[in-house]
């Protein structure tokens, strides 16, 4: 267990030093009043005090994906636990922090909208289109989940597969009260419950684990591909762990928040500090899904008789016990519930700010969230598995675009951009090769996906170096005049 000690005390160090260089090097100003301030509208601008905020954000960003993704990663060995931190603290982090600053500073518009002020025009239509699919995707992805789960433990005596279109319906109604309602109505009152049942899922279930006397993966800290199918590692991890470690779909969640925090210092604790949180649950669950099967074989057999689900199921039974790995589950369904809430959200803000919709009258919102939930609807009969691709590329093409809108920002002002336009870069050879030899891609072969995606990225570094040198002198000349 040693390592995942070490790996989680690099994450909290990473949080106190590299997240205070990435806010000095932003430049946070207490004395500007934030949108919750000065556009409280009582319904998306809410002010809300700073560690609720933490709370909800952390609920809000941390899905599925830190859990099932970090499973599905464990198969390639501990090399999971690498990406967790050096993503989270390098790449993630900077994503999150930028994407609710840029908000803040913008009078807490939307993700695309901050993209096309720093990309242009359009750069924001593709951002309009992308967060709006991904944000279905994330909400159709985050009802199927816990149903799924919710339909083990409470089944009403019914057959299973009925019992998920129960549960089904019961979270689709949620989501809908959820989505319309103001801000502190819902989200704001039982987000804090939501967090206890979490904490009981983190701590209780790593501490189960070194009780019952599991031990870390028996080959140490071997970075060597373990994966039982012998899938490429690039790109591969880097789609497979995607939340708990750098996500484009916080982006989408950041500006809700930065519509309620009070004061600009609150970004780094909010923003940065989340996805720090959302890490620590990565690693938690890398571990136990190397630690609890002991070899990739293992797991990968369990997962092949239920999948994601059927793991957590099992290890949070086999820890705690019946009661405690009840408890346990729920506070793994807490986590896709509070962030499917806000993905159909997002998504109305998103298309509100396209369309210039005022959303503070309950029929303006009903407008646009009905025909939303009526097309999720329609998504939940396409096969989980399907699905969950979709959702890998487009999240991680959107994290791309982010991390590239984030460093024209800082160059636009003369500041260290490489905070951004790195781990940009990264992404951008993770995405492009992706899209290159995946199926629902372009089926491209492997190696040549490889050069081709090293080779777009090359490129879009070029083009961004020679674009931040025509900014950076014109940033130059209006200082001088």
């Amino acid at each position: 267990m040693v390592y995942f000690f070490i790996a989680a005390a690099i994450l909290i160090l990473g949080y106190f030093t590299y997240g205070k260089l990435v806010e000095n090097i932003f430049g946070v100003d207490d004395s500007i009043p934030t949108p919750a301030i000065r556009l409280e509208d009582g319904v998306d601008f809410v002010p809300i005090k700073m560690w609720n905020i933490n709370l909800i954000q952390l609920l809000n960003i941390a899905g599925l994906g830190p859990i099932f993704g970090p499973i599905l990663g464990a198969l390639y060995g501990p090399v999971a636990l690498v990406w967790v931190v050096i993503g989270c603290i390098f790449a993630g982090g900077v994503h999150d922090y930028f994407s609710g600053m840029l908000s803040v500073r913008e009078n807490g518009k939307s993700i695309p909208e901050i993209v096309g002020a720093n990309l242009g025009l359009t750069a924001k239509q593709l951002m309009n289109i992308i967060s709006i699919v991904l944000l279905l995707l994330v909400g159709v992805v985050f009802v199927l989940g816990p149903a799924a789960l919710l339909a083990k433990k409470i089944n009403f005596g019914l057959d299973p597969v009925i019992a998920k279109y129960v549960w089904t319906s019961f979270i689709f109604v949620y989501y809908f009260i959820a989505t319309i309602l103001p801000v502190d109505k819902i989200i704001g009152r039982i987000y804090p419950l939501f967090g206890v049942a979490l904490l009981i899922m983190a701590f209780g279930l790593i501490t189960m684990l070194m009780v019952k006397g599991y031990d870390f993966y028996p080959n140490g800290l071997d970075l060597h591909n373990t994966h039982p199918k012998d899938l490429p590692m690039w790109p591969l991890i880097f789609i497979t762990i995607a939340c708990g470690a750098v996500s484009g779909f916080h982006a989408t969640q950041s500006p809700l928040m930065a519509r309620c925090i009070t004061k600009e210092s609150n970004g780094r604790p909010v923003f940065y500090g989340a996805m720090i949180g959302e890490g620590l649950i990565a690693l938690v669950w890398v571990t136990l899904g190397m630690s609890f099967y002991q070899t990739p074989e293992a797991l990968q057999a369990a997962l092949a008789n239920g999948g994601p689900a059927a793991v957590v199921d099992q290890i949070s039974t086999t820890l705690m016990g019946p009661i405690g790995g009840f408890l346990a589950v729920i506070g793994v369904i807490a986590l896709p519930i509070t962030s499917g809430d806000t993905a159909f959200r997002s998504a109305r803000l998103i298309i509100a700010d396209f369309f210039k919709f005022s959303q503070k009258e309950n029929s303006k919102r009903l407008m646009i969230a009905v025909p939303l939930f009526l097309i999720g609807f329609a998504i939940t009969k396409t096969e989980f598995s399907v699905i969950w691709r979709y959702f890998g590329l487009t999240n991680q093409a959107l994290a791309t675009i982010v991390l590239w809108t984030a460093g024209v920002y800082l160059a636009r002002h003369a500041k260290a951009h490489w905070i951004a336009t790195v781990p940009a870069t990264f992404m951008t050879a993770v995405s492009a090769t992706y899209l290159c030899n995946a199926k629902i891609g372009f089926n491209m072969p492997y190696e040549t996906s490889v050069i081709v995606g090293a080779a777009f990225a090359a490129f879009c570094f070029i083009w961004f170096m020679l674009k931040s040198n025509k900014l950076s002198a014109a940033k130059s000349i209006t200082t001088s005049n």
